[in-house]
Order: C-alpha cells, then sequence, then structure tokens
C-alpha cells in the first residue's frame, strides 16, 4: 500500500496515461469505474506506484509503461517471419528497421501465409500470448481445393490426429463454395507449425491460400498488406486481459 506522502495521485496518472484529461480521470473515479489492483478506487487524492500497480478502467488494463510499443502488421505472402534474413530474402525486421525500439514477432505466420502478426517490445505479454495454455484465438480464413462436405466441421471440432498428437478447431465454417474450392474460417487457440495447412491437408482439403484475420480480439481489417498500425489502448487491454495479466 502506498502511503498518502507517497506515490502519484490516481488521476494524474489516468491523464498521462492518455486515458482522460484529470478532470474526466476523476470523473471516472467518481463513478467507480477505475480498480487498482483489482479494488474498485472512488476516492479522488489515491495515490499509486505506477510500477508495482495494476490499474483498469471499465475492466481494461491502463498500460502505463509508455516506452511499449504495440504493432498490427499485415504480413504480405512471401514475408518471412523473421526480424534478420541472412539470404536477402524480405522479411518482417524490414518493415521496421529504422524505429528505435527493439521490436520482435509474436508467434510466426509462414511465408506462404499472410494476415495479422503482431510486433512488440512487451516480453511479458508476448510470451503469454504465444503460451498454448492461455488458448488465445486466432482466426484464419482459407480457400481449399475441392468442395467440403457437411459434417467437416463438427469433424474437425472433434479432433484428428497428426503426425505430432492431436489437433482440433474451436471453430469452423463455410464461408464461400465455387467450383473446385471452398473458402472456410477456422478458428484455433494453439499455434504448432502449419497447423491450418496440416489439419486441412489431413481431411483432404489442402490450402491454396491462407489468411489470418485475427488474434484475440485484434482484427485485421482494411489494413493494408505491407502496411503497420498502432494498437489501441483499449486492444492493448484486451490482450492482457485474454492472458490474465
Amino acid at each position: 500500500m502506498t502511503s498518502a506522502d507517497e506515490g502519484v495521485r490516481l488521476q494524474k496518472v489516468l491523464a498521462k496515461a492518455g486515458i482522460a484529461s484529470r478532470r474526466a480521470a476523476e470523473d471516472l473515479i467518481a463513478q467507480g469505474r477505475v480498480s487498482v489492483d483489482g479494488e474498485i478506487v472512488r476516492e479522488f487524492g489515491r495515490r499509486v506506484d505506477p510500477d508495482n500497480v495494476v490499474i483498469r478502467v471499465d475492466g481494461t488494463r491502463v498500460v502505463l509503461d509508455d516506452t511499449l510499443v504495440y504493432l498490427a502488421l499485415n504480413k504480405p505472402r512471401g514475408m518471412h517471419t523473421t526480424m534478420t534474413d541472412d539470404q536477402g530474402r524480405p522479411c518482417v525486421g524490414d518493415l521496421v528497421r529504422d524505429r528505435a525500439e527493439r521490436l520482435f514477432h509474436v508467434g510466426r505466420l509462414d511465408a506462404d501465409t499472410e494476415g495479422l502478426l503482431l510486433l512488440t517490445n512487451d516480453g511479458d505479454l508476448a510470451h503469454r500470448l504465444m503460451h498454448p495454455s492461455f488458448e488465445v484465438l486466432k482466426t484464419y480464413l482459407a480457400e481449399v481445393e475441392g468442395s467440403v462436405p457437411r459434417g467437416l466441421g463438427k469433424r474437425l471440432r472433434a479432433g484428428i490426429e497428426l503426425e505430432d498428437g492431436p489437433a482440433r478447431a474451436d471453430q469452423f465454417r463455410v464461408k464461400d463454395m465455387q467450383a473446385g474450392r471452398t473458402l472456410v474460417e477456422i478458428v484455433l487457440h494453439e499455434g504448432r507449425k502449419h497447423i491450418v495447412r496440416r489439419m486441412l491437408a489431413e481431411v483432404g482439403h489442402p490450402v491454396r491460400k491462407l489468411v489470418r484475420t485475427s488474434v484475440g480480439d485484434i482484427h485485421l481489417g482494411n489494413l493494408r498488406s505491407g502496411h503497420l498500425r498502432a494498437l489501441t489502448r483499449k486492444e492493448v487491454g484486451s490482450l492482457h486481459s485474454s492472458v490474465g495479466m
């Protein structure tokens, strides 16, 4: 517990984090929408140590370290998920080479897969997002060969056996069907290498094209291929919440 003479006033911390002006932050506190280490705070004079507390507004964690960076990238097809490439191939690191922060990618997409990839310098969050125990959902759109039979989704959700163990889809649905190909959406919480491609190949529908469209509550949206955007405070907070931070 921070004493009355130590720390920083809570409304000042919220203002510095860009949540609201000090006056608006006081309103949030008065409305019982701010918690410190799980406790709702209603006193304007409450002082906290920003380095050692977890502050939430409306249940969403407030990131207080302004040196932390969180980016979404629409990785193009043909780009390798590495920060450097000793063979001179195009890689994710090329897109952030001029930034001052030392960023790294959260998980990976193979060269032939495009779509949403997160970049950050927040090692604790990245580690949790990649750890299968937290079961962060990832959504993919896959164009596959052939017409998908009725019941395939049930089979994938029940689980299929791969060479490195069983795998199952959390969700599966057909989005579109045309002659010779089907567009499907598949949601998984694990990230084994080539897992989507291997699962769909195993059930007789090899992938022609694969795009990751979301990680947790972060969506690719209309972000153009090869472009980056900063995550919003709400998006960063949702990532923290999804892994219990």
